[in-house]
């Protein structure tokens, strides 16, 4: 029997996600492990291996670091594989965000839905399928995690042509607990929430502190924040992405959403940045509460520039002589966090409960089985079973069902190379209101990323 257990990350470049992973592994002194680093870049994959090996050694860790550029080399006797790759990295991001603003439509984020998720799915789905097929033949028993976008698409597609079982993995939950547990002011460990949707436009209908209902408490917490707007108005903070601000989150950092929450009694995990982009026709021209999104609310310029410092300050680590900063060993947010605790409870038949994106197979009624949802899995040593769903209803529900609308067809698009579904995508998606101004948009997109397109070629 093997003892050493092994995982294989693909798209080790996602140097933040890399370290904060080997950092968890770290801390949680889990069994012995081989983590397998991949990355097409052999200069990033290299000082990332570095810091990896230097992050291991100054804990003494029972982790081996390998590498290679050639994931077909790592992934055999592999037991779990991770994907965090992005076809085309942050310039091609940031021009499935730009480009659509020749016509009007303005993006704060771009790669989910709207034209640049769906542009971004074009790039992404081939290369994912072809990376699932590899699995499928060299570890073929290996639980097979997704952390890419657009998560919703490329979960359908994998699971449409081939065999592989990938799950879809996402921070977005435990952000909303995390913002919630904050605007109550009471510790995360108390709160509770059964959220269930799309890829971020999660509903958290659900909300509890020590098994209590507090929507009443938010609804109540909101109303207070409005009146104390009007004596002293809250300047508003698009990004607080780690809620470090000691103050409580204010409702009007993210208007949007608690109107839906007002409305609906669910609020969206994620919150404004993401959650503006499932309704486009609700913001015409990107116009928000007198910003416009994408340019001054939740500027994609301050996003990518972060995330280049950040990069850059990771990878710096791996070249300084001696010791890497303990900053680098504490326990982060973000999308890895939970990946071991996740591995443990399937190893261990923990049968924990975590947000994962799995296809719906009966959970919430009234949905298509095939729909793929993010919704609450338990963790066993028989995989992941995803909860049954009840008193889930109503336009909650309902708006669900219209965003499933354009994943078909932008998932057939990518796997064809089929302009016109293309743009039968973009329409469905509902920011395009004309075929000529899809057609435009896939030439100005074909033309910008066609190196990443070559089933458009």
């Amino acid at each position: 029997m093997k003892n050493r257990k092994k995982i294989v990350l693909i798209g080790a470049g996602s140097a933040v996600f890399t370290k904060g992973l080997i950092a968890d592994f770290i801390q949680a002194g889990f069994g012995s492990w081989e983590i397998a680093l991949c990355d097409i870049n052999p200069v990033i994959l290299e000082s990332v291996t570095r810091l990896a090996k230097k992050m291991v050694e100054q804990k003494g860790a029972d982790i081996v670091i390998t590498s290679s550029t050639e994931r077909k080399e790592l992934l055999p006797g592999a037991d779990f594989v991770v994907t965090t790759i992005a076809v085309g990295g942050r310039r091609a991001w940031e021009q499935d965000v730009k480009i659509p603003r020749k016509y009007g439509i303005y993006q704060p984020v771009g790669d989910s839905i709207m034209p640049g998720g769906i542009s971004r799915a074009q790039r992404m789905i081939p290369v994912m399928v072809e990376i699932a097929k590899d699995v499928e033949r060299l570890c073929p028993n290996a639980y097979f995690f997704n952390y890419s976008n657009p998560m919703t698409a490329i979960v359908t597609a994998v699971r449409r042509v081939t065999n592989v079982e990938i799950i879809g993995l996402c921070h977005g939950v435990i952000y909303g607990q995390k913002y919630l547990a904050k605007m109550l002011g009471v510790d995360v460990k108390r709160v509770t929430t059964i959220g269930v949707g799309l890829n971020h436009l999660t509903w958290l209908y659900d909300i509890r502190v020590d098994g209590r209902d507090v929507r009443q408490d938010l609804l109540d917490i909101v109303a207070k924040q409005k009146e104390e707007h009007k004596v002293n108005p809250h300047v508003r903070n698009f990004f607080n992405p780690l809620l470090e601000d000691k103050e409580i989150p204010n409702h009007m950092d993210n208007p949007f959403s608690w109107e839906l929450f007002e409305r609906y009694l669910g609020l969206p995990a994620v919150v404004d940045r993401h959650a503006v982009e499932f309704f486009p026709e609700r913001f015409p021209h990107g116009q928000y509460y007198g910003t416009t999104l994408g340019v001054d609310a939740f500027p994609i310029d301050d996003v990518l520039a972060r995330g280049d410092r950040t990069y850059k300050n990771m990878l710096d680590q791996a070249d300084i002589e001696g010791e890497v900063e303990p900053e680098l060993f504490k326990r982060a947010d973000g999308e890895h966090e939970q990946l071991v605790e996740i591995i443990k409870s399937l190893l261990l038949d923990e049968r924990k409960i975590f947000s994962v994106n799995i296809p719906n197979n009966g959970a919430v009624p009234g949905i298509p089985d095939n729909a793929v949802l993010e919704l609450p899995g338990v963790a066993t040593g028989l995989g992941f079973s995803s909860m049954q769903i009840r008193n889930f209803s109503g336009p909650m529900k309902e708006i669900i069902v219209k965003r499933l609308a354009p994943i078909d067809a932008t998932v057939e698009a990518a796997l064809k190379g089929d302009r016109k579904l293309w743009e039968e995508a973009m329409m469905l998606d509902g920011a395009v209101t004309d075929y000529e101004t899809a057609r435009k948009l896939a030439d100005d997109f074909i033309a910008e990323h066609g190196k990443y397109l070559p089933q458009y070629q």
